[in-house]
């Protein structure tokens, strides 16, 4: 296991400056002066242009500036905003939380709901709840998310006043709502995900094994068909959670939640590219972590990935 786990980490190494150097040279690259774009239409200061460009170092060669910055997030330190004039670390500290809240309560929906609806759709396979599940798995599917925010906070929120219809003020409640609509989509995922593994499973050897034993067909499907079953289910909803830290952008703007992707937004709106920056190569932290946490968990569950 401590082999499987150092070689993962060697693998993870590259992928990580890879990725953060991609993120660093397409925002450094986008047409635009970011200097420019916290001033407006006024014109700058020639020493004050000339005191941002030596403290964020845009005088210097690219990939020097990639090297001066990588430096700092070894350290830990992700610069500082150049709208907010803040360091980015104590925006992250006031943001992060409620984008962990919002994604950690996602998943728990996603779970709850998703699983269950394959459960019963695999055990009801090609009949009617099975393809009314189908149906409105598609439709999931395909509506967009801010469509569904706008719904869900015009009926939910104004109508039938049973959640909060923006902002935080009101705790947890002010997550539930927006929590359900991001869990909307990955709910039907989840769901025909485990709807076709369960199938699957009741097609292996084993479970004929089991039922020639003389179990009886609920242990058969709970401790044999099921547990195998939900290994990559249970592995989908842990990678959903990385990706859900950052792809809360739409929903935090339509609830006007101040996360991660609210903050986000705002960045390349201001084109503060130092914030951009920073909270891109967080997430690719805080995903290629959680992916290193899932492996494990699946490495030991299933000790033949160790030898693959």
């Amino acid at each position: 296991m401590l082999r499987y786990f150092i070689r993962r980490v060697f693998q993870l190494i590259p992928v990580f400056f890879i990725t953060t150097f991609l993120i660093f040279l397409v925002i450094r690259i986008i047409p635009g002066d970011p200097i420019q774009a916290q001033f407006g239409e006024r014109r700058i200061p020639d020493n004050l242009r000339a005191a941002y460009i030596e403290r964020y170092h845009f005088d210097e060669p690219l990939w020097k500036q990639y090297v001066l910055y990588m430096r700092d997030v070894l350290r830990f330190d992700l610069g500082d905003s150049i709208a907010n004039q803040r360091p980015i670390n104590e925006i992250f500290r006031e943001s992060l939380p409620r984008t962990a809240t919002l994604a950690s309560m996602s998943v728990f929906f996603i779970g709850v709901f998703g699983i269950p609806l394959g459960i019963i759709s695999a055990r009801r396979k090609d009949g009617p709840v099975d393809n009314g599940f189908l149906i409105a798995s598609l439709v999931m599917l395909a509506t967009p998310a801010f469509v569904l925010g706008l719904l869900a906070q015009l009926f939910f929120g104004v109508r039938w006043g049973i959640f909060p219809v923006a902002g935080v003020e009101e705790g947890l409640m002010s997550y539930v709502l927006p929590a359900l609509v991001i869990a909307v989509s990955s709910t039907a995922v989840t769901a025909r995900l485990m709807r076709t593994t369960l199938l699957d499973t009741f097609r292996e050897d084993y479970l004929r094994t089991a039922r020639a034993k003389g179990l009886s067909e609920r242990r058969v499907f709970t401790v044999h068909a099921l547990r195998n079953a939900l290994i990559p289910v249970v592995t989908v909803l842990a990678i959903d959670l990385g990706a859900l830290l950052g792809g809360t952008i739409v929903t935090e703007s339509v609830f006007n939640i101040p996360g991660i992707g609210f903050r986000i937004t705002r960045a390349i709106v201001q084109r503060d590219t130092t914030m951009i920056t920073g909270i891109s190569i967080f997430l690719v932290m805080a995903y290629l972590v959680i992916n290193l946490i899932v492996d494990m968990v699946y490495a030991w569950l299933d000790p033949r990935i160790r030898y693959d």
